[in-house]
């Protein structure tokens, strides 16, 4: 990074007060059926010592959500999370915890629902926090947490069929990771342990199905060597070139991990996974150039689609969309189970074009949304002009429906004329249409990480 960190401007730039805002106006409307919260959590740094050094995925969380009942949006509020250092910032008195301060840190990667409560995500072993209905801090979480000190991770996963909540979890530093599972009421009740390389992998993100988990072991990994000097374990991950690719499956009830090799490539997230007969299906998000952890944008991840043969011992693996993309997202009531449609983003975070139909690299925008069809093999795209940078957006079903893709797109976007920015909200069967609404919110949302649509009934 240099002086001129592309996160501390533009798109990316912190914003620096908490803010609340009620009767947002709306162009168009709102669907009577959503009710409930759209959250979105990101880094948003409070104070910054050096800009050339400043990691983007190093700062402090802060939640972004609306509030949505009977066709209006009642509520915008933007809190950052209260760990022990934000409340230091802040200025305010510190809550009585026994947490480790290497593990008391305000997450910033994911916000989710279940059990009931809203919780923001992290991983690498720091806890989740606890937030209640209006954003305010609650405090730190068990949610997950194993005997051996693991939590529940970025990228838990519910499976809407049983009510569990799924996590991988793995600490820097540690050659195991766990796989973990939490009760509908959030009590922890199952927990299986994968033997790791000795280096820690970067497992941000695992697959799950009706009766697998799947974790990827890349190249991208913990230099063992920075975390003895005590250096942030951000900091600390690299590419090992050497480090071979490999894709990890084991029961959902426990047992070993059986093992497969791959190329040496980078999964930053899964769309979903499905068993098919003695065969695993996966689609991912993959990166092939060494991936650098400071500076995202210095890839162009790909959509593909894996299979793994358990009968033959091998992965076959084949690109389903090769223009740059991440942020997969699907109607998550068909997590680990046969899904026909998935959306992703082309965003800004990668600076690069996404060309649609005839046209040239050059004349493309590096902003869009994307609506595969992976059984008709199809893609609609949503289109944003030039300077509207747009992120990941969540799907929120509609209640009453029972197509897959029956429900909208979720997600912020920048208005340059208001300089603000606006919750845009898309109906997934007319994907390329007419937002049936815009909420404009009072103040601008920086590009961030994931969210979720967490409806209240």
């Amino acid at each position: 990074m240099t002086a001129d960190n592309p996160y501390l401007h533009g798109h990316f730039a912190p914003v620096h007060d908490e803010t609340t805002a009620y009767d947002l106006p709306v162009v168009g409307r709102i669907p009577s059926e959503l009710d409930g919260r759209y959250l979105r959590i990101g880094p948003n740094p409070l104070g910054i010592d050096d800009p050339a050094t400043h990691i983007w995925a190093a700062a402090e969380g802060m939640v972004h959500g609306v509030r949505i009942r009977d066709g209006k949006a009642e509520w915008y509020r933007n809190r950052w999370v209260r760990s022990s250092s934000v409340l230091d910032a802040l200025g305010e008195p510190r809550r009585a915890n026994s947490l480790d301060p290497a593990r008391d840190f305000a997450p910033n990667v994911h916000v989710i629902g279940h059990a009931g409560k809203t919780f923001a995500l992290v991983e690498a072993g720091a806890c989740p926090y606890e937030l209640d209905h209006e954003l305010g801090t609650v405090g730190p979480s068990d949610l997950g947490a194993t005997p051996d000190g693991f939590v529940a991770n970025a990228h838990a996963k519910l499976d809407h069929a049983t009510g569990e909540l799924h996590s991988l979890a793995y600490i820097p530093g540690l050659a195991f990771a766990q796989h973990i599972v939490s009760d509908v009421n959030g009590e922890l009740c199952h927990v299986t342990t994968i033997p790791t390389a000795a280096d820690t992998p970067y497992m941000h993100d695992f697959a799950l199905t009706e009766s697998h988990v799947i974790v990827y072991d890349t190249p991208l990994v913990y230099r063992a060597e920075l975390l003895a000097q005590g250096i942030t374990p951000g900091a600390t991950l690299g590419w090992k070139t050497e480090h071979p690719g490999r894709v990890g499956v084991l029961s959902r009830s426990g047992g070993p991990v059986r093992w497969f090799e791959t190329a040496p490539t980078h999964i930053s997230h899964t769309l979903n996974a499905y068993d098919e007969g003695n065969r695993i299906i996966v689609d991912v998000i993959r990166s092939d150039e060494p991936v650098d952890p400071v500076d995202p944008g210095a890839v162009s991840p790909i959509l593909d689609r894996w299979e793994i043969d358990l009968a033959a011992g091998k992965v076959t693996s084949a690109p389903i969309d090769e223009r740059p993309q991440d942020f997969p997202r699907l109607n998550e009531s068909f997590v680990a189970r046969r899904h026909r449609y998935g959306y992703s983003a082309a965003s800004e975070l990668y600076g690069l074009p996404f060309p649609v139909g005839d046209e040239s690299p050059a004349e493309a925008s590096t902003n869009a949304l994307v609506k595969h069809d992976l059984e008709q093999g199809t893609v609609e795209v949503h289109r944003f002009p030039r300077g509207v940078a747009v992120g990941e957006a969540a799907f929120a079903a509609n209640p009453y429906g029972h197509a897959e893709d029956d429900g909208y797109l979720m997600t912020y976007i920048n208005d340059p004329e208001r300089g603000a920015s606006d919750l845009l909200i898309l109906a997934a069967q007319d994907f390329s249409g007419t937002p049936v609404a815009r909420i404009q919110l009072p103040v601008r949302v920086p590009l961030g990480l994931h969210g979720s649509w967490i409806p209240d009934s």
